[in-house]
């Protein structure tokens, strides 16, 4: 690789910055709509977008779904302690700090180079609280206090795939250890027809936590397509009427599902164990053209 870039704006415009980091081919492409905004991919899959004049503009469509959960998790303002499993671009820990100052985050994201790309070409506010830690996933879990946050997300993918220890109950055991009590979940979940992974994912956060709630377009959950669905879970009653709301005033709306649906659409998928736990299924080639 030759020497990567800058994305500062030379001569009225922005360049990508291209550079080899350790899960692939990292490329930063400028976002021509917005003057400081950038989008991550990795080996060709998009990844994150990042808008350095206003973090708290989310452009990906998951993105946005776990937006509305942080804008839930606590009244709008509070700040709040959050860790993220899966970095990227840092997007939902700079929307964190834009929409709730003063929050605590913890960012966990395995790829070290990635990190040292997105620190030296889209640097964080120096005011934010947010610390980087580059271990596995669920190695970084291990090291929050019990029941620290008020929030824990997972956006976790490996070659576009959840790694395999991060999809079972034995995961979500250390999830709720983090969590405060009331604290939520979200996890980033990807999958296809015949969603088997989706099901299951969505028996096993069953079995450990009381109250669920799935965010998806309505061709994913239909098994028409591959895409991403947003998973929420928690001990308390989630705010469901509010998130359905937002999620269906999306520029793509989606559709929140809850309750028995939500036990249906699962199928009498049996929740999945480190013993029996496989990696997510790759997206097939076509969803990134």
């Amino acid at each position: 690789m030759g020497k990567s870039r800058s994305p500062r704006r030379a001569r009225g415009a922005a360049e990508s910055v291209v550079e080899a980091v350790d899960g692939g081919l990292a490329e930063l492409i400028p976002d021509r709509d917005r003057a400081r905004a950038w989008t991550l991919l990795i080996d060709g899959a998009p990844q994150s977008h990042v808008d350095l004049d206003d973090p708290g503009f989310l452009s990906f469509e998951y993105q946005r779904r776990l937006g509305h959960v942080v804008d839930l998790a606590a009244p709008a303002g509070r700040p709040v302690q959050a860790v993220h499993l899966g970095g990227g671009a840092l997007t939902l820990a700079r929307y964190v700090a834009a929409t709730r100052p003063r929050s605590t985050q913890q960012v966990v994201e395995f790829d070290a180079r990635l990190v040292q790309l997105v620190r030296r070409e889209l640097p964080l506010d120096p005011g934010a609280r947010i610390r980087v830690r580059s271990v596995d996933a669920r190695e970084g879990l291990a090291k929050v206090p019990d029941g620290w946050a008020d929030l824990v997300v997972t956006d976790v993918f490996s070659g576009a795939r959840t790694p395999a220890h991060l999809t079972s109950t034995e995961f979500l055991d250390e999830v709720r250890r983090a969590l405060k009590p009331g604290g939520l979940y979200a996890a980033n979940l990807a999958d296809g027809p015949p969603l088997t992974h989706l099901r299951g994912q969505i028996a096993t956060a069953a079995a450990r936590f009381a109250e669920l709630a799935l965010i998806a377009d309505p061709t994913v959950l239909r098994g028409r397509r591959f895409g991403n669905a947003v998973l929420v879970a928690g001990d308390r009653p989630l705010p469901l009427a509010e998130l359905t709301r937002r999620t269906a005033s999306d520029p793509h709306p989606g559709r929140v599902e809850h309750g028995r649906p939500l036990t249906d659409f699962a199928g009498g998928a049996v929740p999945v164990t480190d013993a029996a736990a496989v990696a997510s299924p790759a997206p097939p080639a076509s969803v990134f053209r």
